[in-house]
C-alpha cells in the first residue's frame, strides 16, 4: 500500500493519533463504555481539565467520538476502528519490548507511531525508519512491523477526516 503525505502533514496525523490524553480516551470508552461528559474527569484523574477537554474536542472534531443522549461519550465507528489499531500497535510493541519490556500502554503507541512517521512521507514510504533513541530491530521486529503500518495505512485511507489541517468541527 503506498498511501503517503506531505511530511508536515504526516508529522500533524502521527502527532494526532500519538496524542496521550486521545490514546487514554480512546481506549477507556472501547474497554469501558460510554463516558458521561461530567464523569470524564472522574474517569481519567491522569489528565487536567485542559487535556480532557482538548482530546474530548478534538476526538469530536475528527469524527472519533460523539455524545450518544443519555449515556455520553462513546466510540464511533472510526473511533472503534482507531481503538483496534492502538490495540495492534501496543501488542507489536510489547511482543518486541518496545521502548522497554515494562512501560505504560500510551507509551507503546507512541513509539510505534514514531517508528512509523517516516514511512508516511514519500520517499520512504516502504519502510520504516528507526527512532533516534531507539535500539535497531530485528528482522522479524520489522516484518511484524510492515504488518502493523498496513493496518495504520487502512486505517487513514479510511478516515480521510484525520488528516485535514481543519476538521469539521462537531455540534
Amino acid at each position: 500500500m503506498s498511501t503517503s503525505f506531505p511530511p508536515a502533514e504526516a508529522r500533524q496525523v502521527i502527532d494526532l493519533l500519538a496524542s496521550r490524553s486521545l490514546i487514554r480516551l480512546v481506549t477507556e470508552i472501547d474497554d469501558n463504555g460510554a463516558i458521561p461528559p461530567r464523569r470524564l474527569a472522574g474517569t481519567l484523574p491522569d489528565l487536567s481539565a485542559h487535556q480532557l477537554r482538548s482530546a474530548s474536542d478534538t476526538a469530536r472534531a475528527h469524527g472519533l467520538v460523539q455524545v450518544a443522549p443519555g449515556a455520553g461519550l462513546e466510540l464511533t465507528d472510526s473511533g472503534m476502528e482507531l481503538a483496534d489499531l492502538y490495540d495492534a500497535l501496543a501488542r507489536w510493541a510489547r511482543r518486541h519490548s518496545a521502548p522497554a519490556a515494562v512501560c505504560e500502554f500510551s507509551s507503546r503507541i507512541q513509539h510505534v507511531l514514531g517508528l512509523l512517521a517516516p514511512s508516511l512521507t514519500p520517499g520512504d514510504a516502504d519502510r520504516p525508519a528507526p527512532l533516534p533513541d531507539a535500539r535497531p530491530i530485528s528482522a522479524e521486529a520489522e516484518a511484524d512491523l510492515a504488518r502493523v503500518r498496513t493496518l495504520l495505512i487502512q486505517w487513514l485511507a479510511g478516515n480521510p477526516q484525520v488528516a485535514r489541517a481543519e476538521p469539521e468541527r462537531a455540534a
